[in-house]
């Protein structure tokens, strides 16, 4: 199962991290994957290239994380809504492959702990 986690500070989402794969079908045939994927890779390079906002970023073959400082998520919410918008979607057709969920930012949250490079 693909789970995707959204970060959320002060009302407004300051980044997502998705992990796993969906099972849906087998490795480079997996439709479910390969939107999830797509999605949230443009959804960072839009954020970090074409906003050029400072960010923090991984990607490796089973995980995608990108978190921003409070001060410069403001800049990229439309970019995360529409990426979290997608996802639920995702997920409502493909509830047994993609979970979505939205945690509120804590200093005990490792995925959401704002420490992002500039």
């Amino acid at each position: 199962m693909i789970r995707v986690t959204f970060c959320e500070q002060n009302g407004s989402l300051t980044g997502f991290e998705l992990r796993g794969h969906s099972g849906y079908a087998a490795a480079g045939k997996d439709s479910v994957c390969a939107a999830v994927t797509s999605a949230a890779l443009m959804t960072a390079n839009t954020v970090t290239e074409v906003l050029d906002l400072p960010a923090k970023t991984v990607a490796t073959d089973a995980m995608i994380r990108l978190h921003l400082k409070p001060e410069h998520a403001a800049q990229a919410q439309t970019e995360l809504n529409g990426f979290l918008l997608h996802i639920r979607e995702l997920a409502k057709e493909y509830p047994q492959n993609i979970n979505c969920q939205i945690q509120k930012s804590t200093i005990t949250f490792r995925r959401c702990n704002h420490n992002a490079e500039n």
